[in-house]
């Protein structure tokens, strides 16, 4: 039976593009235990910060767990919950309309990591009463340095 990891992650840039931050929550109920993990980016975007929370935050499970991801970022949710990651890949890494999807590098990756651990995605509204939610908002202020 495989760990189960409750993760929680925001990103951002201010402006969009600008400097970005990243962060997550990862959360063990079998331990009762609590990890935050945060980082910066200069001269990036939103999206790119959604995608480099979720990233980081599997790649710093240990093992493959299944694992309850927790997102704000329809757009990261949306991926994998609508099948967009899986239509890219059979079309090349090309949207529906045709051009190159963009941030590759991240969506191959996070591909990649995936397919490690058991991954259910959840999507949660930003800004609103989700302790964990807002705490990952405010560690990707503190990583911004703002």
């Amino acid at each position: 039976m495989k760990p189960h990891v409750i993760i929680y992650t925001d990103g951002g840039a201010s402006p969009n593009p600008g400097r970005g931050g990243w962060a997550a929550v990862l959360y063990s109920p079998a331990h009762d235990k609590e990890r935050e993990i945060y980082g910066s980016e200069d001269e990036t975007t939103n999206n790119r910060m959604e995608l480099t929370a979720a990233i980081r935050a599997l790649e710093a499970l240990k093992v493959p767990c299944d694992v309850d991801l927790h997102t704000d970022s329809s757009y990261l949710q949306s991926a994998f919950t609508k099948r967009w990651l899986y239509n890219w890949k059979r079309r090349g890494w090309k949207t529906s309309g045709g051009g190159d999807v963009l941030t590759r590098d991240l969506w191959e990756r996070l591909d990649e990591l995936a397919h490690v651990h058991t991954v259910k995605w959840h999507w949660v509204k930003g800004h609103s009463d989700d302790q964990r939610n807002n705490r990952c908002d405010e560690l990707v202020h503190i990583a911004r340095g703002c």
